[in-house]
């Protein structure tokens, strides 16, 4: 079997990466002092999108010996206006084009697709026939570029003012269901199942032979609140019952997962959701998942 291999994702420098605050660069050195063998983008970490500045960065990359096999889209495909939409798959078109070149010694690459924001009065059916046709729109174009679309089981991207229309699993399964693509599968992230108040495990069995690519993070619980406050959850943001923290130390059982994506033959990219608190977390964190594959997958030759 082939062993899954690690990415990392810089969640505590999100906000400054987007505004130009922290140099990409810098951030790139910093991740080719980790065990990780991998950095997942996002759209917006790029000073600029031309091609001699992307592939500038691609090739800053692949010299720290980093790949980029995974980008970060949040496309918003549930909007009423139908040029909205448009323009959507018109952005998502040009990112997948886009990481073509990226660096990836394994040849995978991918780009996150999901449903859109949760606005008031948009129906089921509705959101889902849209997110639907955009998804399909976009599948020549990535079978074309060789890039796999991942659907992640999503609660909210941080510059969106409403949760994910697809949080719920009835509308994640039926998008899902009525997509068949050797080009699309599922990007799982246990935490964001949590935090939608699921089974981050029952969410995983549910999909497990579709899922490509993992998120991995892990949720903690505050002083003063328990898992009941996150069931009860209801809001535009998210839980203030629980928070981010060292991966493994959390409330996400690892073991059952990796157990589980074992047993399916999971050897996909995961990306290391971590750092909120401090660089020495994703350190940590990058640790213990090294461990944990050493465990599961065997140990790395790479």
């Amino acid at each position: 079997m082939n062993r899954p291999r690690l990415a990392v994702f810089p969640k505590g420098y999100f906000d400054a990466l987007c505004r130009g605050e922290r140099p990409l660069y810098s951030w790139i050195d910093e991740a080719a002092t980790l065990s990780v063998q991998g950095i997942e983008m996002y759209p917006d970490f790029y000073p600029a999108t031309d091609a001699e500045s992307l592939n500038r960065v691609y090739r800053y990359a692949d010299a720290r010996g980093l790949a980029i096999p995974m980008l970060c889209t949040s496309p918003d495909f549930t909007h009423p206006d139908p040029q909205y939409r448009h323009h959507q798959i018109a952005w998502m078109t040009a990112w997948i084009a886009r990481m073509a070149d990226a660096p990836s010694p394994d040849g995978f690459r991918s780009c996150r697709v999901l449903s859109g924001q949760n606005r008031p009065a948009i129906g089921s059916e509705d959101g889902i026939s849209w997110t639907v046709e955009a998804i399909e729109t976009l599948l020549p174009i990535a079978e074309r570029h060789r890039i796999h679309l991942v659907m992640e089981n999503h609660y909210k991207d941080g510059q969106w003012e409403y949760p994910e229309f697809a949080q719920g699993l009835e509308r994640f399964t039926a998008i899902v269901n009525r997509i068949r693509s050797p080009w699309f599968g599922i990007n799982y992230d246990p935490s964001n199942a949590l935090v939608a108040g699921q089974d981050p495990l029952s969410v995983l069995r549910t999909f497990q032979d579709r899922v490509v690519t993992m998120h991995a993070s892990d949720r903690h619980l505050k002083s003063g609140y328990n898992l009941a406050n996150v069931m009860a959850f209801q809001g535009t943001g998210y839980p203030q019952a629980l928070e981010h923290g060292v991966i493994g130390e959390g409330l996400i059982d690892y073991d059952a997962i990796f157990a589980t994506l074992h047993d399916v033959g999971f050897a996909g990219w995961i990306s290391i959701e971590d750092g909120v608190k401090g660089p020495q977390d994703l350190v940590k964190s990058a640790s213990f998942l090294t461990e944990k594959l050493d465990h599961f997958f065997g140990q790395s030759r790479s």
